[in-house]
């Protein structure tokens, strides 16, 4: 996929992944929208980065807003690109929550269907709503015309106690991505997801690498720390340039089972 004088939207593109993602599009000529909530991040990279990055707040339960977003990246310039890489920790019972704890109490059906709202249902409205204005580009020599990513969680495959809600969202997106290649294979759009391990990102707030490679690095076999968030934005670059990359989930975990 030639991305010099493509656009790209990335959802969640304030955060740790999305910004290190966001970097790397800019850098290799792709005009980037950046879909968040976080008004303070995203506007500061959007003034460093210049003319070629365009903040468009978004809540991704909006399927409206994810339109404009969508809409405003294909002004820029043709949408070859997507990736959906928000959060949304911190809603209603967020956090490590049992299905049912040890007084018997089950988990509230408001904090599971917040869960899944954000990761799994908004990881589709991005992917569908991307596809459809993609759909209508000009395919290139091989007959492509763009490239969506996901993000899923390796708790998609193996969640650890209290991740019921969030190992559900992620494994649905694990188990969309095949059949979503299919069916957009014969408008020359791939899907791709990435399944991130023990990264290094704004959820873990202010601690430093240093604690937290002390106390998660030792979790993961090789390499003995926390990932980067450049490395999953290397990741989705080469996902993007490589056009046989399709309907497939990779793991970046460093070898990692929860």
């Amino acid at each position: 996929m030639e991305l010099k004088g493509a656009s790209a939207i990335v959802t969640g593109g304030a955060g740790g992944f999305g910004e290190a993602t966001v970097r790397r599009l800019v850098a290799a000529g792709t005009k980037v929208v950046i879909a968040d909530l976080h008004d303070e991040r995203a506007t500061a990279l959007a003034k460093e980065l210049g003319s070629s990055v365009q903040y468009v707040r978004t809540d991704i339960t909006d399927e409206q807003a994810v339109i404009e977003a969508v809409n405003a990246a294909q002004e820029m310039a043709p949408l070859r690109v997507a990736v959906a890489v928000h959060g949304g920790m911190g809603g209603p019972g967020g956090g490590a929550v049992r299905m049912v704890d040890r007084h018997g109490v089950p988990i509230a059906l408001e904090s599971f269907r917040f869960t899944v709202e954000i990761y799994l249902v908004g990881h589709f409205t991005v992917l569908s709503r991307a596809a459809a204005v993609m759909s209508q580009n000009e395919a290139d020599a091989d007959g492509q015309r763009g490239v969506c990513i996901g993000t899923a969680s390796i708790a998609g495959f193996e969640g650890q106690v209290g991740q019921v809600a969030y190992s559900a969202a992620k494994g649905g997106v694990i188990g969309m991505t095949l059949t979503a290649a299919r069916d957009l294979g014969p408008a020359g759009i791939r899907v791709m997801t990435i399944a991130p391990g023990t990264f290094h990102t704004y959820a873990y707030g202010d601690a430093s690498a240093e604690a937290l490679n002390e106390r998660f690095g030792a979790l993961i076999p090789n390499p003995k720390r926390m990932g980067r968030p450049d490395e999953y934005a290397q990741l989705a670059m080469q996902i993007c340039e490589n056009d046989f990359l399709n309907g497939y989930t990779i793991r970046l975990d460093g070898a990692q089972r929860f």
